[in-house]
């Protein structure tokens, strides 16, 4: 394929997805990812997109957002990976939350095996997905449904969520950043994902290494609320990823990475390992010793009485 009809392609993905990941792209246009990455940084020289953490985005710095049919398509390696360490959070008898995605779809496809589970949705992919799932209880929200997304949306489904209180919830959206927090391209699903919040004690963002540093139209969950990000490994040439990691972690965030090595030996069976993400002047020896004492902090697991106090406070707002 010659240079301009691999940026042609290239701008097309972009166009039909509103963000892509090079490691995507490189797959889709059959090339190394260092190719990719210096078609993007000519496409955006042009003007006709926008490079963003480890891929590609619309121009003017906000992404719009894409329909089901392409996000499905995009990163679902890393939906997977991410969806199967989150399931590991989920206890037997528990009650929780999922917002709509395909990212929580994927998530939703492995609660099907966790007994007395209880679980309250706005998203019909979710309940779908759980439906002949004869240990776990389904409770949809009301509200009109949104096609793009397959979610119910609105003040049926707002006032639906009033008086609830859960364990925890699971959300995902279309950007992540240290400074504002989770955020989407829609003002309704928007206001949904923060009735979502307003019902659980901790708050569990899934969100592949695309999504960190990209900035959307509306807030959802703001940093200071969002008890883990459970993500995915970014490539080792994307070291702002990385940084927006750290940052997270700065702020308090638990940062859980799903790799592909082995579980390690404390895990349970069936449940994936965690993995530190090296720090960008780490990455670049080799050998490193790790990651900082802040993102290894932030790593491990929360002290009982910390994550009590957490819950409690949490409570209280």
């Amino acid at each position: 394929m010659f240079a301009a009809e691999r940026r042609q392609l290239i701008l097309e993905m972009v166009r039909a997805n509103g963000a892509v990941s090079l490691r995507e792209l490189a797959r889709v246009v059959q090339t190394s990812e260092v190719t990719v990455r210096r078609d993007v940084r000519a496409l955006e020289a042009e003007g006709l997109l926008d490079r963003r953490h480890g891929g590609a985005v619309l121009p003017g710095g906000f992404t719009r957002e894409s329909g089901f049919p392409q996000k499905s398509l995009s990163a679902t390696a890393e939906k997977t990976a991410i969806a199967d360490l989150a399931a590991g959070l989920v206890e037997e008898g528990e009650a929780i939350v999922v917002g709509a995605g395909t990212t929580t779809q994927e998530l939703a496809r492995r609660l099907a095996r966790v007994p007395g589970l209880t679980v309250v949705t706005n998203s019909l992919l979710v309940a779908q997905a759980l439906a002949h799932a004869n240990r776990v209880e389904v409770v949809m929200t009301g509200g009109t449904l949104r096609g793009s997304n397959y979610a119910l949306v609105g003040s049926g489904a707002e006032q639906s969520l009033q008086g609830l209180r859960v364990s925890r919830a699971f959300l995902s959206g279309s950007g992540l950043t240290a400074e504002r927090g989770l955020s989407t391209s829609n003002m309704l699903s928007a206001s949904v994902d923060r009735a979502l919040v307003q019902a659980a004690a901790e708050v569990v963002v899934l969100a592949d290494h695309t999504k960190l540093g990209t900035d959307t139209m509306f807030q959802t969950v703001p940093t200071d609320v969002i008890t883990r990000l459970v993500t995915d490994e970014p490539p080792t040439h994307d070291d702002r990823a990385a940084t927006e990691l750290q940052a997270l972690a700065d702020q308090g965030v638990q940062i859980a990475v799903a790799g592909s090595g082995a579980p390690s030996d404390t895990a349970a069976p069936g449940r994936q390992s965690r993995r530190d993400v090296p720090l960008p002047s780490q990455r670049r020896t080799r050998g490193g010793a790790g990651p900082g004492p802040q993102l290894r902090n932030a790593l491990t697991s929360e002290p009982p009485g910390e994550r009590a106090a957490r819950v409690a406070d949490l409570r209280r707002r």
